[in-house]
């Protein structure tokens, strides 16, 4: 019987825009789906990122990496994840609170 609530990794590589990267974890953090992981991938941006990384200690999992653009970051991202899903969120953007139970619902129900 396949699992109702697969394990989610979200994927955000992160270039510049600390604060559009908060309301982006916000967003993830704020799913009516809870299965995830949230994986930030620093993509070489030279922001001091030392406020972001305690306010969300134990919430996110973050890699730091030379730049090289969001195809490698994304590509670092899926292999440290572990859900048995993949999500990619820019981290100038947001998502609605139900958008990973709506599409979980859906890979579940059509397999």
């Amino acid at each position: 019987m396949k699992n109702t609530s697969p394990k989610v990794s979200v994927i955000i590589p992160f270039y510049n825009g600390k604060d559009w990267l908060v309301e982006a974890v916000e967003s993830v953090l704020n799913q009516s789906y809870k299965n995830i992981e949230i994986i930030v991938i620093n993509d070489g941006s030279k922001e001091d990122l030392t406020e972001f990384c305690r306010t969300y200690q134990g919430k996110i999992k973050y890699i730091y990496k030379d730049n090289g653009g969001p195809g490698p970051a994304r590509n670092l991202g899926i292999e440290k994840a572990t859900g048995e899903y993949i999500a990619f969120l820019d981290s100038d953007d947001l998502w609605c609170e139900d958008k990973l139970a709506k599409q979980v619902a859906v890979m579940n129900t059509t397999n």
